[in-house]
């Protein structure tokens, strides 16, 4: 659906994209992450239409960018990650502004007001003042915006920027209705626990290159290091001294009768370790995989080195 390819965009003497490739699937709702200053929001931009690249193509729904602008707004809604709403309208008025910047008047219109307000949950407030509105509610006003041509793609910058618990969680709500009703969605955010409750794949961006991307099943369990939790029956002490002197080993923490640490390599590693230590004597009891995090995995990233934007 989403296609770059060695995407490039430079601010005078900073080079936000440095030759970006990314893929998003149909229907997938994908997690773009990176630190302040990777890139996210230029490449959302660029796929928007709202910006030129400088070298390299993206295509949306096998559009490309630059060619078809008229056909490409129809099939993308954006939301940025500030947004300005006019204090002098009320909800509903908001909505039917937009639609009618689409060409959408009458009783189509008002339809769709209706049901996009029901669907962000803010049916109660069509005749409220937008100024009014909580953060979380302009934020659910803006998505709502954002999908009032009814696109099949989504860019989503930071929705959740700026908002509470409780919020957040309605806006998740939200999006996940959505990927339910076949929508693509490329998400930018920090907040990487809730894309991962969320998302099906994700991309990490550093210094405007992507370092990872792919199903997120798929990248939390092919980390190359391995958190991995040791118990044995009694002591633990021939354990930790065979871990202190095995390749590739980091005990990050010791207790009685168990050990935790990193390992790097796969599979094979781990199975060649618990040979080595079942061979030693070691009474093991309990030897596997702790669950990695998307956050985890972000965290290793940036230690070694491939997030450093």
């Amino acid at each position: 659906m989403i296609k770059v390819r060695s995407l490039k965009k430079t601010y005078g003497r900073v080079q936000a994209l440095r030759g970006l490739d990314m893929e998003v699937p149909a229907g997938a709702v994908y997690g773009f992450i990176g630190q302040n200053g990777a890139g996210k929001t230029t490449t959302l931009r660029i796929l928007a239409g709202l910006l030129v690249p400088d070298g390299g193509t993206a295509e949306v729904a096998g559009l490309e960018i630059g060619s078809h602008p008229r056909a490409l707004r129809e099939v993308v809604g954006y939301m940025p990650d500030f947004f300005g709403v006019y204090d002098d309208l009320r909800v509903g008025e908001y909505l039917l502004f937009y639609a009618a910047a689409y060409g959408i008047r009458g009783p189509r219109a008002f339809k769709l007001r209706d049901d996009l307000l029901e669907l962000v949950e803010l049916g109660e407030k069509r005749e409220a003042f937008v100024d009014t509105l909580s953060r979380g509610m302009q934020q659910r006003l803006c998505l709502a915006r954002a999908l009032i041509h009814d696109p099949r793609v989504l860019l989503l910058d930071e929705p959740a920027s700026g908002l509470d618990p409780l919020a957040r969680v309605e806006m998740r709500e939200i999006l996940k209705e959505l990927s339910k009703l076949g929508k693509t969605i490329l998400i930018s955010s920090h907040i990487l626990s809730e894309l991962a409750d969320l998302c099906t794949h994700v991309g990490m961006i550093t210094e405007g290159r992507l370092v990872r991307q792919g199903p997120l099943a798929e990248l939390l369990n092919g980390t190359p290091v391995q958190t991995i939790i040791l118990r044995c029956h009694g002591p633990a002490e021939a354990a930790e001294k065979l871990l202190a002197g095995w390749p590739g080993v980091e005990v990050l923490r010791s207790l009685p009768g168990q050990v935790e640490f990193r390992l790097a390599g796969g599979a094979a590693q781990a199975a060649e370790l618990l040979k080595e230590l079942v061979l030693r004597g070691v009474p093991v009891t309990h030897f596997a995989q702790e669950d990695q995090s998307l956050e985890d995995t972000f965290v290793q990233l940036a230690r070694e080195g491939g997030l450093n934007g």
